[in-house]
């Protein structure tokens, strides 16, 4: 770890660059956290609130990607930290795991069919549309760097 030691190693990020994940990552799982204490979900159905979550992680994810990629100059530490971090840990992989075994282990099949195939469906579709929405967005002129500072 970069900041432990105090000596950047190559292709190592600097220690900023952790912390923006580690911030990221906290926001990001206690935002999903609280939709789901506020969005229940019903036993035996889909757990809609995590679909919506996992889908608009996917858009958001995808623009702001697509975004950078015009924007090279873009602080590392802040595309680390809004994208592994933020975004990484508001969605989930492994909870639509989890739910899908849960509601195939209830005999709940129609429901976990479903939940796996818009999950699928929504978050390619999601992710297709944040593309295109990041292709949209204004280019950042030659030699400005991240912050405005030429």
């Amino acid at each position: 770890m970069p900041w432990i030691s105090g000596v950047k190693r190559p292709g190592m990020p600097a220690g900023r660059a952790w912390l923006a994940v580690a911030v990221g990552g906290l926001i990001g799982s206690e935002l999903r956290y609280g939709l789901g204490l506020a969005f229940p979900d019903q036993p035996g159905s889909i757990p809609w609130a995590m679909l919506w979550i996992n889908v608009t992680g996917s858009f958001v994810l995808a623009a702001l990607t697509t975004a950078w990629m015009d924007r090279p100059r873009t602080s590392f530490w802040l595309r680390a930290g809004l994208g592994p971090g933020l975004l990484g840990s508001f969605t989930t992989f492994s909870a639509v795991v989890f739910a899908v075994d849960q509601l195939a282990r209830a005999g709940a099949h129609p429901a976990w069919i479903a939940y796996l195939v818009l999950s699928l469906l929504l978050g390619l579709l999601a992710a297709g549309l944040g593309w295109r929405l990041g292709k949209l967005l204004p280019r950042n002129p030659a030699g400005v760097a991240a912050g405005g500072r030429p």
